[in-house]
């Protein structure tokens, strides 16, 4: 296993961009705090219900930086699964299935996830039962999900409950088993652990509610390195 890259360093000429999606009724747009040593990325809550902008191409090389021109644009996308149901007396909190309400968020954010065309080609999610309910929603709304690689990782149910590791863990499992040629990546998991990584990695202070989804964009010729 390659040995684990630092956390998430930032060029001053090209931040990276964090785009936050929830399922409130509302949109806003507010700058984050700077975090000690970081440079604040650009924040933005939108609800999964408004219209976006014509998403840039992944590829497509930031202007003006003429030592960024050979660096593509890589994605990553941190999404909590949706509401779950509270399950019988007798079910395990790793065996809970989505709620209703649950599945309809998930329906809402695969629409919102094709409308900006952030099509995940490595999908790396926690074996509970919620989130992969979750993910076979999306594999059904969001065309061209269904090709993507999946690689179901126990540890993702476990490590989000301890404090300050997510971040950490994720970028092991990020490297491990991706390739330099994928350039969106999507992880699955829960809270406190994807708030808390989300968080580290754009220096934001980021809340993530039961389906929102953190998405992540910087440049690097490779996953190390980003």
């Amino acid at each position: 296993m390659r040995a684990p890259p630092p956390p998430l360093s930032r060029r001053a000429s090209s931040p990276p961009h964090l785009l936050l999606l929830s399922n409130s009724s509302s949109s806003s747009l507010a700058p984050p705090p700077c975090r000690r040593g970081r440079q604040a990325a650009v924040a933005r809550s939108v609800s999964v219900s408004t219209a976006v902008e014509a998403p840039t191409s992944a590829a497509e090389p930031a202007r003006g930086d003429a030592a960024s021109a050979a660096a593509p644009r890589r994605r990553l996308i941190l999404l909590r699964h949706g509401e779950s149901a509270a399950g019988g007396r007798l079910t395990r909190d790793h065996d809970r299935p989505l709620s209703k309400a649950g599945k309809a968020a998930a329906i809402s954010v695969s629409n919102k996830l094709q409308q900006m065309g952030w099509i995940p080609e490595l999908v790396l999610c926690s074996d509970a039962t919620r989130t992969k309910e979750t993910l076979k929603i999306l594999q059904e709304h969001v065309k061209g999900l269904s090709e993507a690689i999946v690689h179901f990782i126990p540890s993702f149910y476990s490590i989000a409950a301890m404090d300050g590791q997510t971040a950490e863990h994720l970028q092991k499992a990020i490297c491990e088993y991706s390739s330099d040629e994928i350039l969106t990546v999507m992880c699955m998991g829960h809270n406190k652990g994807w708030e808390e990584a989300a968080s580290m990695f754009s220096g934001d202070s980021v809340v993530l509610k039961t389906c929102n989804a953190a998405l992540l964009e910087a440049e690097g010729k490779s996953w190390v390195e980003v």
